[in-house]
């Protein structure tokens, strides 16, 4: 039956049952506990202190799920403990009254006397212990939420660590695809015979981007100037095969090389315009690489000036679809990515990220 339900209301009849069953052990446990400390020194019923047990759980088991939920609403955190806890407080105490309350106004289902005195009494008796119950049950659903957060950041954590690993694998792959080594290869070849040095230096470019990536294996976030290093290293090689035909212009503010930035987050993006805006064109084209910080972001702008014209619609590859899933991952609605085609020909790629430096949370 409870399968054709929705799944909202499958959950809070779970949570309602797993209250209410809690309570009765409560019960159970503190009905046989009264029971047996009287036992010794008087004859005494197991039945009346059950019932008394059994209605004071059934009474807080009503009020639980209202507790929860103002455990929720009115969470505490160090940013606004100086707000809630007053708060708590006074809800711990109207919370203890309503206990009492509805309490003694049903004690005599079960053959109790209620009257002023008697709450008077039990309020006396139970002001304190109903005040712990209520923080108790405070404490349990920040338990809850603290640890269902903790799930959180570990399954984000695992998913980074995958879209990382994905990242890497997909510029190992383009560094190991068979045109791009021929087309390396080549450019050394050629540069044996004419300028040694210059084919040194190649190899040495090569050899330091294949350890720049591998070195960063593992890390989700590096400083923008590592990023921009790894990145040079790509380029210098592309700067080989292309010669005059690839301009790469960099303007980057100097206070952004410190903020952190997703690892191998911009060789895709120039890497794309690279393969589709330069490498087609005879002419080949301009890369403007920049990097600027706007108030708590940091903004970076990968701009082309061929490949792609302003009346075409743009279509997102894999590169790009992977990106917006990193910074999505990372920061979720603190990132902004954004594509737009330029007037005449290219395009386009603005991040937004927050400007954070290692060690800031």
């Amino acid at each position: 039956m409870l399968t054709y339900w929705p799944s909202s209301v499958r959950r809070a009849l779970v949570r309602l049952a797993l209250i209410w069953s809690s309570w009765t052990l409560y019960a159970l446990f503190t009905g046989s506990q009264s029971y047996l400390s009287r036992a010794y020194s008087q004859r005494v019923a197991f039945k009346p202190a059950f019932l008394y047990s059994l209605l004071d759980s059934y009474t807080w088991a009503l009020l639980t799920p209202v507790v929860l939920w103002l455990g929720a609403r009115f969470s505490i955190q160090r940013k606004n403990w100086w707000r809630t806890v007053p708060l708590q407080i006074l809800f711990a105490i109207a919370f203890a009254i309503v206990h009492v309350l509805i309490f003694t106004l049903v004690l005599p289902l079960i053959g109790y006397e209620s009257s002023p005195r008697v709450r008077t009494s039990v309020f006396l008796a139970r002001f304190h212990s109903d005040l712990l119950t209520y923080w108790l049950l405070i404490g349990l659903r920040h338990a809850v939420d603290y640890y269902r957060k903790f799930q959180d950041r570990e399954l984000k954590a695992t998913q980074l660590e995958a879209r990382l690993a994905e990242a890497q694998l997909q510029v190992l792959k383009m560094q190991l695809q068979p045109h791009f080594l021929f087309n390396t290869l080549h450019a050394i070849s050629a540069l044996v015979h004419k300028d040694a040095e210059a084919a040194d230096r190649m190899i040495t470019r090569l050899a330091e981007f294949l350890r720049i990536t591998l070195d960063s294996v593992g890390v989700q976030e590096i400083e923008l100037r590592g990023e921009l290093e790894s990145l040079d290293k790509y380029l210098e090689i592309e700067q080989v095969r292309f010669g005059e035909r690839l301009t790469v212009v960099r303007s980057i503010a100097p206070e952004t090389l410190d903020l952190l930035v997703p690892n191998l987050i911009l060789q895709p993006l120039v890497e794309n315009a690279v393969r589709h805006s330069i490498a087609p064109r005879a002419a080949g084209g301009r890369i403007e690489i920049g990097a600027r910080r706007e108030g708590a972001n940091l903004v970076i702008d990968v701009v082309d000036d061929g490949g792609v014209s302003e009346n075409i619609p743009l279509r997102e590859g894999v590169g790009l679809t992977n990106t917006r899933a990193r910074l999505q991952q990372l920061y979720g609605s603190a990132q902004a990515v954004e594509i737009s085609a330029r007037h005449g020909a290219g395009f386009r790629v603005t991040l937004s990220l927050p400007a954070r430096e290692k060690g800031t949370a």
